[in-house]
């Protein structure tokens, strides 16, 4: 490479992020736990392709040259379109649909994997995120929509959030007969009723109030322009919001079966609530409509307590699937945000946050003997530990070691020229070294003591290593 070669800065895109070991590794866990609950609740894995056709995405399909609003799409060489899936239902919905012969009716599945929204990142915002679905498609009634809530919450108990977490529910048919009785027609006009509903949280009945009328000004002076209700129509709505909801309607009468089913498994209302302010924003959802909310006080960037807020949700979309065949075919299923469940698992100490375990690192001591130190690392790998050669370029006793460090190795091997010929292997036990270094204070003393270091014989390695690790 010449001097005047530019050299390209190693950056990330907005709104992606990297992932270290230990993010893996306390993610993976946490999504283990969840695959547990699945598949005690009779759900099987399936995996759709990161890609899907354009049109296949539905909704999210704009109405443009290039369509690539919302969703990242690219044109395939025969000129169809086709976008990173932007969730994991619609490719699910395409999954089943495609298959309808041969798969069982209802269909259980759960999946898991990366998605992707081409918009706007922000903080906690990102354009790559995974989620965690499970879905029954082909089973009408509410007991399937009952059943994802409860599931729901053995997931949030599974976790270690008892007592920190609620699962609320509501219905759309519900807030359809309320938006009915209310006199509100237009698609718009509804659209901002169920937006101001879904701040009751935020701002309480009062502000709901606001907002259902000509709109509210913050504490900042901005201000969100209202759905532009009569007081008369508001009052009908805020009649439901302070719980009193519409007569002879389908909706009631489906919370009323699936309240029934949460008393009869025991499920109180500490754990799962019928809560009228529940809206869900996806259009698709046709009827019973719930979401996970974490109940627990964090700080925002303005430094305020605020509820941590929902970590998941979903509900009932029946017409999702008959976009792709002409009967109807029921669905209900939910989607856990896995990124923003495993920040607030990390705020309440229940996500492994430590690097996990490195390699036992065997030193090259003298680098004509390299086929001795393999034979060692063989010989581990053979009895099933981690174990690795030193393959840097350095013969520096002390930097071999810290890289072993960097690597959170347990131990290092340790076999020089004395060590050879005597037969035996020094092994310098990492962890011990670590703590035992907090109360040396003189390099001398330091040198002389050589902390959490010992020697066994060549042939006693793997019991010493095996024995070492079960100690630690």
């Amino acid at each position: 490479m010449t001097e005047k070669t530019k050299l390209i800065n190693p950056r990330l895109p907005r709104g992606f992020e990297d992932r270290t070991p230990g993010d893996i590794a306390a993610v993976g866990q946490m999504i283990e736990t969840i695959r547990r609950v699945y598949e005690r609740y009779g759900f099987d894995p399936v995996e759709t392709p990161l890609f899907e056709f354009t049109e296949t995405l539905g909704k999210f399909l704009p109405d443009t040259d290039r369509p690539n609003a919302g969703v990242f799409s690219l044109q395939d060489d025969d000129e169809q379109w086709m976008s990173l899936r932007y969730d994991l239902t619609a490719p699910l919905a395409r999954y089943f649909a495609e298959n309808f012969e041969t798969l069982p009716k209802p269909y259980r599945s759960y999946r898991q994997g990366y998605v992707f929204r081409n918009e706007k990142p922000g903080p906690g915002r990102f354009r790559q995120f995974m989620q965690f679905d499970a879905d029954t498609v082909g089973a009408p009634g509410a007991e399937a929509d009952a059943e994802m809530c409860m599931m729901m919450a053995d997931v949030m108990d599974a976790l270690g959030l008892g007592g920190k977490y609620v699962v609320r529910v509501n219905n759309r048919k519900v807030l359809d007969g309320v938006l009915e009785a209310a006199g509100v027609t237009s698609d718009e006009q509804k659209l901002s009723v169920l937006r101001a509903v879904d701040k009751l949280d935020k701002f309480g009945p009062e502000g709901v109030k606001l907002l259902l009328g000509a709109g509210r000004k913050d504490e900042s002076g901005d201000f969100t322009k209202g759905a532009g209700l009569t007081d008369a129509q508001a009052a009908v709505v805020l009649d439901y919001v302070a719980g009193k909801p519409p007569a002879d309607n389908e909706g009631v009468a489906e919370l009323n079966t699936m309240q029934a089913l949460f008393d009869a498994a025991g499920y109180g209302t500490d754990k799962i609530k019928i809560d009228p302010s529940v809206v869900r924003g996806l259009e698709y959802y046709t009827g019973p409509v719930f979401e996970i909310e974490l109940t627990f006080k964090v700080q925002n960037e303005k430094g305020q307590d605020v509820v941590f807020g929902s970590v998941g949700g979903g509900g009932r979309y029946d017409g999702l699937v008959s976009r792709f065949r002409r009967e109807p075919v029921p669905a209900t299923g939910f989607s856990i945000g896995v990124s923003r469940l495993a920040n607030a698992l990390k705020l309440t100490g229940n996500l492994g946050s430590k690097e996990p375990v490195g390699p036992v690192v065997v030193l090259v001591m003298d680098k004509d003997q390299t086929a001795r130190y393999q034979a060692m690392v063989s010989e581990l790998r053979k009895a099933g530990i981690r174990a690795e050669m030193f393959l840097g370029s350095t013969k520096n006793f002390g930097k071999q070691v810290s890289y072993a460090d960097k690597r959170n190795a347990p131990a290092v091997i340790i076999e020089g020229s004395q060590e050879r010929e005597q037969g035996i292997l020094q092994i310098k036990d990492l962890v011990a070294g670590k703590q035992a270094a907090e109360g040396i204070t003189d390099n001398a003393e330091w040198k002389a003591a050589r902390p959490g270091q010992f020697e066994v014989k060549r042939e006693d390695l793997v019991s010493a290593i095996q024995k070492l690790l079960s100690e630690q």
